[in-house]
């Protein structure tokens, strides 16, 4: 991609209600733009951050045996109210009526409408396990909306629920996703600790969530619960076992806050200079640098590397742009893609320079061993 096709807009100028560095670089690396309080346009590389986080969730899902389904975002008040969960959430349900004088609410949470799915479905112990889960927006109307989507109105969220016959088989699926989660968080490259937690209005016996490292005192970016029969016997969700006997199905709760994920990954990986993406979730493996636009070597030399690190499957973004090389690396470094390549004087030798952004290291490369190189930097990095 050609940085003047790309719609990336960088900024030197932090915004003025900016409390941790993520909120600040995300607005300054041009991923996010503020609409209001607590809601938030992705811009083309922060959605492709936010696209690779949740593929990354998306595969490790579907690797423990869940099944991907997308539930509606608006959900009618008198499903909540079967499950008695209605108003425990206070203001920060959005409520309203619809035109035809009905109550309705923008999703919070889903435990509610899944339940209904199952019930409508599941007859049988033959029928079960089974493991739901999505990705969608949730909606809560924070009092107070801080550190940018970290505590958002509006917000990307996988949520996984799990519908066993027995304690021992919920159990198994609870560890089943709990190893999921660590696994995803890995690939992320997010340092966390599991600690005991309060399941507040999510309910059910037990819960951990997962905390990231990093300098927001906020960055819980996943959270599990056993949930056991509460939402099940309240909302009949329930099978024949083997002797014809009515049960109620045996519930877990799994999720993991997507847009979290992305803040908390800057949290953790950040310098003077700007982010410092991992390689799984880089909006690009590497960024391509001609010093001088008018150097007509090598801009066609940088045009043939763009053409063959993508014909490699190597995402790469191409800065064509008229600017100083000044500007270009100091971009470079703000966004935060893992390696830079520049044109240069040593082209004269037939060479390139591939920066690492992590390390600083550079490397001296000839320009037909360029494809070689990322290739194995990219290998080696996931």
């Amino acid at each position: 991609m050609e940085w003047t096709n790309s719609f990336i807009f960088t900024s030197r100028e932090p915004p003025a209600d900016a409390e941790t560095i993520s909120q600040k670089l995300m607005h300054q690396a041009g991923m996010i733009d503020k609409l209001v309080s607590g809601v938030y346009s992705y811009l083309p590389l922060g959605l492709r951050v936010l696209q690779k986080v949740s593929n990354i969730i998306r595969e490790e899902m579907n690797n423990a045996g869940a099944v991907e389904i997308l539930m509606p975002a608006l959900q009618p008040s008198s499903l909540w109210k079967e499950s008695k969960r209605f108003g425990k959430m206070g203001k920060d349900m959005i409520v309203f009526k619809d035109r035809h004088n009905r109550e309705m609410l923008l999703g919070p949470t889903h435990e509610e409408v899944v339940s209904d799915i199952v019930r409508k479905y599941v007859r049988s112990w033959k029928n079960l396990p089974v493991m739901l889960y999505q990705i969608q927006t949730k909606y809560r109307d924070e009092i107070r909306p801080r550190f940018g989507i970290i505590r958002s109105r509006e917000f990307l969220m996988k949520d996984c629920y799990s519908f066993d016959r027995t304690e021992q088989e919920s159990e198994q699926s609870y560890l089943k996703m709990r190893q999921a989660y660590l696994r995803i968080f890995s690939r992320c490259s997010l340092s966390v600790t599991v600690q005991a937690a309060d399941s507040g209005v999510i309910g059910g016996k037990f819960s951990e969530e997962f905390v990231a490292a990093g300098d927001c005192a906020e960055l819980e970016i996943g959270h599990i619960f056993k949930l056991g029969t509460d939402y099940s016997e309240k909302l009949h969700v329930v099978y024949m076992d083997k002797d014809g006997i009515e049960k109620p199905v045996v519930m877990g709760c799994y999720g993991i806050g997507v847009s979290r994920i992305v803040a908390a990954i800057i949290e953790g990986s950040y310098d003077d200079r700007g982010i410092i993406w991992p390689v799984s979730v880089a909006p690009f493996h590497a960024i391509i640098v001609p010093v001088n636009m008018s150097d007509s070597r090598a801009v066609e030399t940088a045009d043939k590397i763009h053409k063959e690190l993508e014909s490699s499957n190597i995402e790469v973004l191409f800065d064509n742009r008229e600017e100083s090389a000044g500007v270009k690396f100091a971009d470079a470094d703000l966004i935060g893609i893992p390696y830079r390549i520049t044109l240069g004087r040593k082209l004269v030798d037939g060479k390139i320079e591939i920066m690492e952004r992590k390390t600083k290291k550079i490397y001296d490369v000839e320009v037909e061993k360029a494809k070689e190189f990322m290739l194995s930097a990219i290998k080696e990095s996931t």
